[in-house]
């Protein structure tokens, strides 16, 4: 299976899913899954961020700590970083049911940002 990385290719950024080793977008397939609706919500959230650079509705994008952003179409989040080159990398998604995020969602983001950042230093990241 060949993996489309790039979401998006603005002219302030370009957004991308994250892929792990074995090439599997946990943030895609929640993405793929999802109504037409929902994935017109979200992508309308990205084309703003890759052409403008900034969301200004400050609760669609959100800074959550530890360098993990979330767009947030709602009820979904899906949580990104900011990477070299002018890249966002959108690592998970999950649908909101309470107030704050589930700690096991940020943990994954974190998790999938620092595996990113080791396999992209080590040249295996982009096929």
């Amino acid at each position: 299976m060949k993996k489309e990385y790039v979401v998006h290719k603005g002219s302030k950024y370009t957004i991308e899913w994250y892929f792990d080793v074995r090439g599997k977008s946990i943030a895609y397939d929640y993405f793929d899954a999802l109504s037409f609706i929902q994935q017109k919500k979200l992508f309308h959230l990205l084309v703003t961020m890759g052409e403008v650079g900034k969301i200004f509705n400050s609760e669609k994008f959100v800074y959550e700590g530890d360098e993990i952003y979330a767009f947030k179409p709602s009820p979904d989040r899906f949580l990104c970083f900011f990477s070299k080159g002018a890249k966002i990398i959108i690592t998970n998604a999950y649908e909101k049911k309470s107030q704050k995020m589930p700690p096991r969602e940020k943990d994954r983001a974190l998790k999938y940002q620092d595996d990113y950042i080791k396999r992209v230093k080590e040249g295996v990241y982009y096929e």
